[in-house]
């Protein structure tokens, strides 16, 4: 299981480099289409590096593939939803964004045990 965590470890690496990627974009090259949609991207860019973060700690938890699996598909959908809405101001994936924010309460929790 080592292995597995040291994945999940170098996976929060390679996202907290494309959180910054989204923040350097966002805050020089993007075309919001409303104030809300600059506001939702810096959310959606928060929670990005917040829970890449997180991912640094999988491989200290007793449960890796859990705790890896929970974070990793949900900030993938809770992110993708906002960034999508932020970019395009089309809100018609923002109903993933609870799924993925569940999901991340589940990871941290699996962080827990």
């Amino acid at each position: 299981m080592a292995g597995l965590g040291t994945a999940f470890r170098r996976l929060g690496a390679v996202s907290g480099a494309g959180a910054l990627g989204m923040a350097t974009y966002g805050a020089h090259g993007a075309q919001f289409p409303d104030a809300y949609g600059k506001e939702l991207f810096e959310k959606a860019n928060k929670h990005h590096f917040l829970h890449s973060l997180a991912l640094l700690a999988v491989p200290h938890c007793r449960k890796p593939l859990w705790a890896g699996f929970l974070l990793t598909a949900g900030t993938a959908c809770f992110c993708t939803s906002f960034y999508y809405q932020a970019l395009s101001g089309d809100p018609s994936i923002q109903r993933v964004a609870p799924v993925g924010g569940s999901l991340l309460i589940l990871g941290w929790l699996a962080l827990a045990l």
